[in-house]
């Protein structure tokens, strides 16, 4: 296909007879295909990172060109959103959600021959030297023969408020990829809410965020590796965050930096614990 487009809409609810409602809170989705659902060995492969607006429904239409092979054969798709709420619940009835793909025949510029998922979406603690930063940041993978280029995609959001520096959420820090010598760092910070993101929500939507605002999608990091393809050859890829101690967690020695003055202990509200959710995939090209 020479281009592969995808459109996402999140609505309200249409709950016979009612008014529809959609959550009134910004929550964190994603679309993933899975391969071998429901089994022992089942593997969700995200390739699309999302936050839902405040208590309104938005549309986005993206390109997926490079993630083409991601898109054939018998598929099963799953979409999540972190959301407690359902119909009758007074903080909205939940969302409905829409996905469309649009393909057009032809090649593209850069035919891309597979996708290889480097990291699994997953969550990992921020700031704490009891617990180990990310286990999962580094990987090897074959590259398959007949592959010359290649591109990382990769999706990082940071979470939790009211820590040290008001970390991850509202912390800009420098995040790194490296692939066999290269190395690519980025300050991972989204400052462009108040002009991308879904107007008239409710909610503080406009603050600048680590990676993301409510009610827009989060924007993939990609990055150009083919230096380091060879074809045929095994290639390292790793990821890293800059240090950084929360002085304001449960178990600090000495607790202080607190944001918002609430003390060292988590209250899943205003003092959330700091993380970074992270996932990866490679394309590779002719």
């Amino acid at each position: 296909y020479e281009s592969v487009s995808m459109t996402f809409k999140l609505s309200c609810p249409a709950l016979g007879g009612l008014t529809n409602r959609c959550d009134a809170w910004d929550r964190y989705g994603w679309l993933a295909i899975v391969e071998n659902a429901g089994a022992e060995d089942e593997e969700v492969i995200e390739f699309w990172r999302y936050i839902t607006p405040y208590g309104v429904g938005g549309e986005w239409t993206v390109d997926m060109t490079d993630l083409r092979p991601l898109f054939s054969g018998d598929l099963t798709f799953r979409v999540f959103i972190d959301t407690w709420v359902g119909p009758g619940h007074e903080a909205g009835d939940g969302w409905a959600v829409d996905v469309s793909f649009d393909m057009k025949g032809g090649t593209p510029e850069n035919e891309p021959i597979a996708v290889v998922p480097v990291w699994t979406s997953h969550s990992f603690v921020y700031g704490d030297p009891n617990v180990s930063v990310n286990p999962a940041a580094e990987t090897t993978l074959s590259v398959p023969e007949g592959a010359t280029k290649g591109t990382l995609r990769v999706l990082v959001t940071g979470h939790g408020q009211g820590n040290a520096e008001n970390c991850a959420e509202f912390c800009t820090k420098t995040h790194t990829i490296t692939a066999g010598e290269l190395s690519r760092p980025k300050l991972i910070w989204r400052d462009d809410c108040s002009e991308t993101a879904v107007p008239n929500q409710l909610g503080n939507w406009e603050y600048d965020r680590a990676g993301w605002c409510p009610g827009a999608y989060v924007y993939p990091w990609i990055e150009d590796i083919s230096s380091a393809v060879k074809s045929g050859e095994d290639l390292t890829i790793a990821y890293s965050v800059a240090p950084y101690v929360n002085t304001c967690r449960p178990d600090s020695e000495n607790c202080e930096g607190c944001v918002f003055g609430t003390g060292c202990d988590y209250n899943g509200n205003s003092h959330t614990e700091p993380k970074y959710v992270l996932s990866g995939l490679l394309t590779l090209y002719k």
